[in-house]
């Protein structure tokens, strides 16, 4: 395989980076410091990054059109106005639990949206997992810890997600039409005796599963039959989900944190919070956009 490159494409130092998502359109790729209320946002590939502050914790961006954007966070989804930055509340969700917030969360092909949920301190099975889609909301995997790795194959049949407390990568038939999950869930990848727990991913147009391993400093690449083919080293321990960035879907941008981390750990860390850009070529796909 080829090795890779991996620099550091923004040395802003994100206490809990995470969300990232590339719009082709506009060029621009974004993500989120959840813990900060920061969305940020860079023109690739040499733009200069733009940091916008928010009114709470938000954890992931969808585009709707051109002009608006959807925003999940700790209280609902809200959408953004893309040339004001104006943010207006679209639907409540967990608005009444002042203890969770937003978490992993991804676009199906079909335009739904499943957003993950959980507890702030990461509360024993506080959150879920919802499917969202033209207005309508419901419960899809009650009683999650930590939320992670929703993302689903290029034809809409398959969808992945894990709790990242208890390790292990799930896969659940789908409806390439609604988004909806067919059938129960069933193991794709076990990782509860290796080193660092499964982030976020996102798969590519080969049926590549992409995973970003919290606490292992590292890019992980997964055959559709549920294989690690290829680990690639990241330059901050705390690796948190990975995005295809690009005109032609083909880098990896990856987020990472420095959250946990006392003062000697991020000497030890220094690059800690970081995002990273991964020169691999890969056949990415672009997020669809979600309808609403």
């Amino acid at each position: 395989m080829t090795t890779p490159s991996v620099t550091i494409l923004s040395e802003i130092d994100c206490h809990l980076g995470e969300g990232p998502t590339y719009d082709p359109v506009s060029g621009k790729f974004f993500w989120f410091d959840i813990r900060g209320r920061k969305l940020l946002e860079k023109p690739m590939p040499d733009g200069t990054v733009v940091v916008h502050d928010l009114p709470e914790m938000t954890s992931a961006l969808a585009v709707v059109d051109d002009d608006r954007q959807l925003l999940v966070t700790e209280t609902g989804l809200y959408i953004r106005e893309v040339r004001t930055g104006a943010i207006t509340l679209h639907r409540p969700l967990e608005a009444d639990h002042s203890l969770t917030r937003s978490n992993d969360s991804r676009v199906h092909p079909c335009g739904a949206f499943w957003i993950g949920t959980m507890g702030k301190n990461e509360e024993h099975k506080a959150g879920s997992i919802y499917w969202y889609y033209k207005g309508e909301i419901r419960t899809l995997f009650p009683g999650i810890t930590i939320p992670n790795s929703i993302c689903f194959s290029p034809d809409g049949a398959t969808a992945y997600f894990t709790d990242t407390a208890v390790n292990v990568l799930m896969r659940v038939d789908c409806d390439p039409l609604t988004g909806l999950p067919v059938g129960e869930p069933a193991v794709f990848f076990d990782q509860r005796k290796g080193k660092g727990g499964l982030d976020g991913s996102v798969v590519d147009a080969d049926g590549v599963l992409w995973n970003a391993r919290w606490g292992a400093a590292s890019l992980d690449a997964y055959s559709p039959d549920g294989k690690r083919i290829q680990s690639i080293a990241m330059p901050a321990s705390q690796s948190s989900c990975p995005a295809f960035v690009g005109p032609q879907a083909d880098r990896i941008a990856v987020t990472s944190a420095w959250q946990g981390m006392d003062a000697r750990a991020r000497e030890r860390d220094p690059h800690a919070g970081k995002t990273f850009l991964v020169d691999l070529p890969v056949r990415g796909r672009f997020e669809p956009r979600v309808l609403i």
